[in-house]
């Protein structure tokens, strides 16, 4: 039995315009992936410990608001903090300029999604990421 890739979907902060988020939850459920949307309003501290609960292999954080520095920051410093940075592959979409996306890969951000973005390109980086193999069941 194959482990399907899990990837907790989540919206930070008072942004409330999720249409973007759950088109791309979608694609990844209907790419075989588990997907956990865990909805608006997420704090950087609700993300990380749905995603330590859930064992999920991906966060993709969606986010309009202007405060992407800030929330991604924020999220990687609580995955270092519970020792899950670098096991926890963390991407986001939405709005970013790009001098902003350069500083947020810098700090560990796998990869940005802009507007527009085709939802077949997603599921290939993650899979590609993730890798294919993964999960194969092992007998205990």
């Amino acid at each position: 039995m194959e482990r399907k890739i899990r990837v907790l979907i989540a919206k930070p902060g008072l942004d409330g315009h999720d249409r973007g988020a759950k088109i791309v939850a979608g694609a990844l459920r209907d790419a075989g992936m588990e997907v956990i949307y865990v909805g608006l309003r997420q704090t950087p501290e609700m993300i990380v410990e749905s995603a330590i609960q859930e064992d999920v292999d991906v966060i993709g954080i969606s986010i309009l608001s202007g405060a992407h520095n800030t929330i991604f920051s924020r999220v990687m410093s609580l995955l270092k903090d519970q020792g899950a940075e670098g096991q926890i592959l963390v991407c986001g979409g939405g709005i970013i300029p790009q001098e902003d996306r350069e500083k947020l890969l810098a700090m560990g951000v796998s990869r940005m999604f802009g507007p527009g973005t085709a939802t077949s390109e997603i599921v290939e980086f993650i899979r590609q990421s993730i890798g294919e193999g993964m999960g194969e069941a092992q007998e205990t």
